[in-house]
C-alpha cells in the first residue's frame, strides 16, 4: 500500500474523534477569551504544546494570575500519561529516525494514540505505518488549531463556556473508541479501576486524579497478569487442565 493511501486512511480513521474534538477546540477558545488571555497566545499553546487537558489547565491558571512555574509544573503532571503512550508504541517506532521519532511524540495525543492502537489490534499482522500515524496526527493537529481561533472569535457570544457542556463530545467518543478493546476480564478490570479512581480522586488539584487512576489501572491487573502466570509457569499440569 502507497505511503498516500496509508495516510489517507489515518485521516479517515480519525474523522469521528475530529468531530468530537470540534466541540472541545472551540470550549477552549472561548475559555481562552473569558478569562482574558491575548488570541496570540490561545493560539500558540494550540500550535506548541498540542494537548487539550493541559491547555484548559494552563488556561485555567494563567487565568487568575498563577505564577509560570506552577503552569508549567502543572501542565507536566497532566501529560505525563503520554509517556505510558510512548512506551507503548515504542517497539514500532526504533528503526525510526531521531528528528522522526521526535516528530511522532509532538503529536502523540490521546486521539492519535486510540485510532494508531486499534488500527494496530485489528490488522496484527501488518507492520506499524509511519504515514498512518502522521495522517491522523495532522488532522488533529490542524483541526485544533482553527477550532481553538473559532471558538476565541465566538467566546464574547458565549456567557458561561462551560455550561454548554461541549466538553462531553470527547468524553463519548473515547468512550465508544476504548469498549470494543476490551476484551477480557484484565482489560475490563483497568477500565472499572481507571473510572472508580477518577471519581474518588476527582477533587485532586491540578487534575491529578487522571495520573492517579491511570497508575492504579495500569498497576494492579499487571501484578494480577504476572501471579497468574507465575502460577500458571511453577503448576503447568493446572494450566494444562484449565486450557482443556
Amino acid at each position: 500500500m502507497k505511503r498516500s493511501e496509508l495516510f489517507l486512511f489515518g485521516v479517515r480513521d480519525t474523522l469521528p474523534l475530529v468531530l468530537a474534538a470540534i466541540p472541545f477546540g472551540i470550549l477552549f477558545g472561548a475559555l481562552c477569551q473569558a478569562f482574558g488571555l491575548p488570541l496570540a497566545l490561545c493560539l500558540a499553546m494550540s500550535v506548541f504544546v498540542f494537548a487539550g487537558s493541559s491547555q484548559f489547565v494552563a488556561a485555567n491558571l494563567l487565568g487568575i494570575g498563577t505564577p509560570w512555574m506552577i503552569v508549567i509544573g502543572a501542565t507536566f503532571i497532566v501529560n505525563l500519561r503520554h509517556m505510558m503512550y510512548s512506551a507503548n508504541l515504542m517497539k514500532h517506532v526504533r528503526h525510526y529516525s531521531q528528528i522522526r521519532r521526535a516528530m511522532m511524540a509532538f503529536g502523540l495525543t490521546d486521539e492519535t494514540f486510540a485510532t494508531v492502537l486499534n488500527r494496530l489490534n485489528r490488522y496484527q499482522d501488518d507492520p506499524f505505518s509511519g504515514s498512518y500515524y502522521f495522517g491522523s496526527y495532522a488532522f488533529m493537529y490542524l483541526n485544533w488549531i482553527f477550532c481553538s481561533w473559532l471558538g476565541f472569535i465566538l467566546g464574547s457570544q458565549l456567557d458561561d463556556p462551560l455550561a454548554w457542556g461541549l466538553d462531553v463530545a470527547m468524553v463519548v467518543a473515547f468512550i465508544g473508541i476504548v469498549t470494543p478493546l476490551l476484551v477480557n476480564h484484565l482489560m475490563w478490570l483497568s477500565a472499572v479501576l481507571a473510572g472508580a479512581t477518577a471519581i474518588l480522586c476527582h477533587s485532586l488539584p491540578f487534575q491529578l486524579g487522571i495520573l492517579v487512576s491511570a497508575v492504579v489501572a495500569i498497576v494492579i491487573p499487571t501484578i494480577i497478569a504476572l501471579r497468574t502466570s507465575s502460577t500458571q509457569t511453577n503448576n503447568p499440569t493446572n494450566s494444562l487442565e484449565s486450557e482443556s
